[in-house]
């Protein structure tokens, strides 16, 4: 699994698309402003939703956030992973064998399910305090977990560049 890893990683570094992010002056940079760029989006949108999750401003419904939020945490989404990989691409065997990036891979997949379980199940009550009450205890914990975890994510997308 490792060599099929190694390999793979190996063959993105070859590709002419990563030769281009390593040679070109300004794609790189115009490609990492998009990343970040994105990681702002979702995890903005994430942090204002988890804080209405939390108890702030409970006169705003949680639904009606829901709406205004949901499609820009998946416009910052579509933007961040497509930027992400191609800035693997430009070192990805250094980058895909740190365990500070297989730390930050591991860690949006567990937002991930940390959304799809809050969306499953607590988010299906929401009619029951979408206005003026406190969610409920198990969205509270989404909610923080939520939280942690993209504070966690951004911290480890900055050390990447600066530890193996």
């Amino acid at each position: 699994m490792q060599a099929a890893w190694l390999n793979w990683l190996e063959g993105l570094h070859a590709t002419p698309v990563a030769l281009a992010m390593r040679q070109s002056s300004w794609l790189y940079p115009t490609v990492e402003i998009l990343h970040i760029l994105g990681f702002c989006a979702l995890v903005g949108a994430a942090g204002l939703f988890d804080l209405r999750l939390l108890g702030f401003s409970r006169h705003i419904p949680v639904q009606q956030m829901a709406a205004h939020l949901l499609p820009v945490a998946w416009g910052g989404f579509v933007l961040a992973a497509p930027s992400g990989f191609l800035l693997l691409m430009a070192d990805a065997p250094s980058i895909g064998t740190s365990p500070i990036f297989l730390s930050k891979m591991a860690l949006v997949g567990l937002a991930g399910l940390n959304a799809w379980v809050f969306h499953t199940r607590v988010g299906r009550s929401v009619q029951a305090w979408n206005q003026g009450v406190n969610p409920p205890l198990a969205a509270k914990l989404a909610a923080l977990g939520s939280l942690l975890i993209w504070v966690a994510v951004v911290a480890l997308g900055r050390l990447i560049a600066y530890l193996e």
